[in-house]
């Protein structure tokens, strides 16, 4: 009885850093910054989550150029003030071509 509770112990222990990694960084990949606030505080473009709260939504690397993840997201909760890629931010132009997709 006692090796299978060291059994379950560890099988348990070694699942936890897996879904620390399967949620990603506390800020995900993207960070986009409405320029109004969503509605919701959760979305999904294409097969991306996006989490939203305190003004900016996040969301984890998607299958897709990070233009068209700004474009997608950018259709879904409206124009855009700030756009961040794996910490980079877009600079002026490429916000604006994001933004020609906002409704």
């Amino acid at each position: 009885m006692t090796r299978f509770f060291a059994a379950a112990a560890a099988a348990t222990l070694a699942l936890v850093p897996a879904a620390g990694i399967a949620q990603g960084a506390p800020n995900g990949y993207y960070a986009a910054t409405p320029v109004a606030a969503p509605a919701k505080t959760s979305l999904v473009t294409r097969s991306t989550l996006w989490k939203c709260g305190a003004g900016t939504c996040t969301a984890a690397k998607a299958n897709a150029r990070d233009g068209i993840v700004c474009e997608l997201v950018a259709r879904e909760v409206g124009k855009l003030s700030a756009f961040r890629a794996n910490g980079t931010d877009f600079d002026a132009a490429a916000l604006e071509k994001c933004n020609a997709k906002a409704h």
